[in-house]
């Protein structure tokens, strides 16, 4: 299969569904990635409507589906097929797609990803310095996306952990 761009345009309207990887993933995985998500996309439909969807994978590590829900809105079934497509990915590539648990953040440059108890305690033990930015998987609009997925610690969901 030829990789494409996406002829979408995407824009504050769509829904956002993001999956989060523990790892970056290597320029094999990358490619095999976008393949496979460009293929199921092409053909990803509700009701039997074609549903218009892009993907894009941010640092390397956040895979980001946007489905503009104005001309069609994603489904209990269509989830689940999405759902699908992202566990075989998970499982392939041992991910942690589906890992909720966790926390990622950029510090000194570099995006770093650690258990979500781990990473409180160490914002609690001073091991982790405020000057972090966190990522945000709650998002689920793309405006919301693009504004506030990466936010400086204290702007962020971890400001709280005491």
């Amino acid at each position: 299969m030829k990789i494409e761009e996406s002829n979408i345009v995407e824009t504050n309207d769509y829904r956002v569904i993001i999956y989060p990887a523990s790892r970056p993933f290597t320029a094999k995985e990358s490619k095999t990635i976008a393949e496979k998500l460009y293929d199921f996309l092409a053909g990803w439909a509700a009701h039997g409507k074609a549903l218009s969807s892009s993907f894009k994978i941010e640092k390397n590590q956040f895979i980001v589906i946007c489905v503009d829900e104005e001309k069609e809105a994603a489904s209990g079934c269509s989830i689940d097929a999405l759902g699908k497509i992202m566990r075989e990915l998970d499982s392939e590539f041992d991910l942690g797609l589906f890992d909720r648990m966790k926390a990622s953040f950029v510090e000194n440059g570099e995006v770093k990803t650690l258990k979500l108890s781990d990473f409180k305690n160490k914002i609690r033990n001073g091991e982790l310095s405020k000057d972090i930015e966190v990522f945000d998987f709650s998002k689920n609009t793309y405006l919301d996306f693009l504004s506030h997925f990466l936010q400086p610690f204290n702007r962020s969901w971890a400001a709280s952990i005491s």
